[in-house]
């Protein structure tokens, strides 16, 4: 099935922040605007996923509704909102980084994530072979940043680290590859937010 993607062309270096944004919050912004700084992206596309295989879907509000949030946050161009997971049936990063691969070879995705993340990243289906397939950017998360890069996959792409310093390179170096990067830290989560029944 082809899928409805935002806008690209070959050549651009392309942030993927895949999540459930349940609710989206000024967090994702956060993040999504210094992945565009220090790596040089020309875009950031925000994946609304139908839901996390780890999470519980209880709480989840409706995929509609869900991008319609996350659209009505985002004010800047640069940031894309899609939820073409759902229409091509991906459940998992891996199917949606190789749809991506195929659809948009000359494009220099990086896979965005949260040091939180990192810590459970060798629980994702065919985490291995995500690293395969595009460099990750780890983003440092109040609290996770030592169990993140302790964690069994920390330890398996250890040789594959780029240090901070090489950001802007990392969206053109061949996978495996990856940096974890410090800065301005959000406390904001989406599960604490829907706790206290609030938007960000």
């Amino acid at each position: 099935m082809i899928a409805q993607l935002p806008s690209f062309a070959a050549g651009l270096k392309i942030g993927l922040l895949g999540g459930s944004f349940n609710p989206p919050h000024d967090g994702h912004l956060m993040i999504s605007r210094l992945a565009l700084t220090r790596l040089g992206l020309d875009r950031v596309w925000w994946l609304v996923t139908p839901g996390n295989p780890l999470k519980s879907q209880g709480d989840l509000a409706a995929l509609n509704a869900r991008v319609e949030s996350a659209r009505a946050l985002v004010e800047d161009r640069r940031i894309a909102v899609t939820a073409f997971e759902a229409e091509i049936g991906a459940r998992y990063t891996y199917d949606t980084i190789a749809y991506l691969r195929r659809r948009a070879s000359g494009v220099r995705f990086v896979w965005l994530m949260g040091a939180d993340n990192l810590s459970q990243f060798h629980r994702w289906r065919n985490w291995r072979k995500i690293a395969d397939l595009a460099p990750i950017l780890v983003l440092d998360r109040p609290g996770s940043t030592l169990r993140a890069l302790s964690s069994p996959a920390a330890a398996a792409l250890a040789r594959y680290r780029m240090p901070e310093s090489a950001a802007l390179s990392l969206a053109k170096t061949k996978p495996p590859a990856y940096i974890f990067l410090h800065g301005p830290r959000s406390n904001l989560s989406s599960s604490a937010l829907r706790r206290q029944g609030r938007r960000a």
